[in-house]
């Protein structure tokens, strides 16, 4: 009878163990299909606002009482959004293999026809004609670049028949021109008209700036020690940060590096600029950090999405995910001030590239946030509105094309095996910096 019995419970317990795993299962696929929608329709905006002829994106559309307000110039960031979505797209099937080739080659070529400076790229041009916005000035931003090496990097090792024409655009970008020599970082950029760099460098090295020195040292244009030389936290003696940080001094590369950290509500984090999730993670999109630099950038990216989290659970917001995003006639920026060295207030506005970009770290607190966002109205025909004021409830009805390309690319990763990261380490530029992600920020406290 004891062993009759015991067969019974054994048979039970399989049972709900496989009743257990195909719920859950089920539930993934459910889950993956209502994501699998919003990565489909936020790739319509690529579809529906790139003019086919230069392979060029629309910055933003507006919808406003009289139609669609809409920005016909676009920058290297955006261009490298599109790149990038065209990827995602063929892998998830939302458009043929071939026609994401063929897209990308109408890019490459306006691209080769574009005025540059040293092989970079100027920071506005014209979607429908491919020539420089002259009148907004000639400038060549080191940030931007950053972002459209990454992406050429992934072109030129998805699409075989492109990777020449691919990489003879990514090694006529010399970052050695926008690079200083004697503090050891990148200048913003530079003005062509003027003829001057910009007073300020990037200096912050939790920034989303890191992928431009990433790529220009895995180019070989500037020096690995200009990794060292970002600062991690100003050092103690500068008082004006949010926070004396804690920390100590160790050598990399021969330079040494202050390995400081801030800490809030007992959690230690390094610093970005503003405390925006743009700055935390849209590096990530590329960078595996989260494999390659466990305790390091992977750790520290953990990190701001649980502060983020928290902050927005104190200031009894119901949504979390806070960012530079557009806000009616405008455009501004937005974090969690104490996880910044400066520090931007949130003042209630949340972003869904801020949530979208969580999902490797939280994927069901980011689902939830989604699903409070669409019942908020904030669903229209290219996906996710671009923000909404969770005091108001005021939705920003906008569509940008760097916002739409950090859901593409944070969903294209999640849903099909990290398949920008794969990639873009896949290039010989990129695994050849890998050994700088090999660092600890001390974020766990001693035992």
């Amino acid at each position: 009878m004891r062993k009759k019995y015991g067969i019974i419970v054994l048979v039970s317990l399989i049972t709900f163990i496989m009743v257990f795993v195909f719920v859950g299962e089920k539930k993934d696929q459910n889950e993956n299909k209502v994501l699998e929608k919003l990565l489909t329709d936020t790739y319509s905006y690529f579809s529906a606002q790139t003019n086919e002829a230069t392979g060029l994106t629309r910055d933003r559309i507006d919808y406003v009482s009289s139609g669609i307000k809409t920005y016909n110039q676009t920058s290297p960031t955006n261009i490298a959004m599109y790149l990038s979505s065209l990827v995602v797209a063929a892998e998830a099937g939302i458009i043929d293999y071939k026609e994401a080739e063929k897209k990308t080659e109408t890019v490459l070529n306006t691209l080769q026809s574009l005025d540059r400076w040293h092989g970079l790229f100027y920071n506005w041009y014209v979607v429908d004609t491919a020539k420089q916005m002259t009148d907004w000035g000639q400038f060549i931003s080191s940030v931007d670049n950053g972002w459209l090496t990454a992406a050429l990097m992934v072109s030129a090792e998805y699409f075989n028949p492109l990777e020449e024409q691919a990489n003879q655009l990514i090694d006529e970008m010399d970052y050695a021109y926008l690079f200083d020599e004697k503090v050891g970082q990148l200048y913003g950029g530079f003005d062509v008209e003027k003829n001057q760099y910009t007073v300020h460098h990037y200096g912050t090295f939790y920034s989303e700036t890191r992928l431009a020195s990433y790529v220009a040292i895995g180019k070989g244009d500037v020096p690995s020690t200009h990794w060292w030389k970002l600062n991690r936290t100003f050092r103690k003696s500068f008082d004006w940060q949010q926070q004396i940080p804690k920390g100590e001094v160790v050598k990399r590369d021969g330079v040494d590096v202050f390995q400081g950290y801030y800490e809030l509500d007992g959690e230690r984090f390094v610093p970005s600029w503003g405390g925006s999730m743009f700055e935390a993670l849209m590096p990530a999109l590329y960078i595996n950090e989260k494999d390659l630099a466990p305790e390091g950038l992977g750790a520290n990216n953990r990190q701001h999405v649980k502060l983020q989290q928290a902050h927005a659970k104190v200031n009894g917001y119901e949504l979390f995910g806070f960012s530079p995003a557009a806000i009616p006639n405008g455009y501004s920026e937005f974090g969690v001030t104490e996880l910044g060295v400066s520090g931007y207030e949130d003042k209630a506005v949340v972003t869904p590239h801020a949530t979208i970009m969580a999902i490797d770290y939280d994927s069901e607190a980011v689902e939830n946030n989604f699903t409070v966002m669409k019942d908020k109205d904030m669903y229209g025909e290219f996906g996710l509105y671009d923000s909404i004021n969770v005091d108001t409830g005021k939705v920003t009805p906008s569509y940008l094309a760097l916002d739409q390309g950090m859901i593409m690319l944070a969903l294209g990763n999640y849903l099909h095996d990290d398949v920008i990261r794969q990639y873009f380490h896949y290039h010989a530029y990129a695994s050849s910096a890998e050994h700088l992600l090999d660092e600890n920020f001390m974020l766990q406290a001693p035992k």
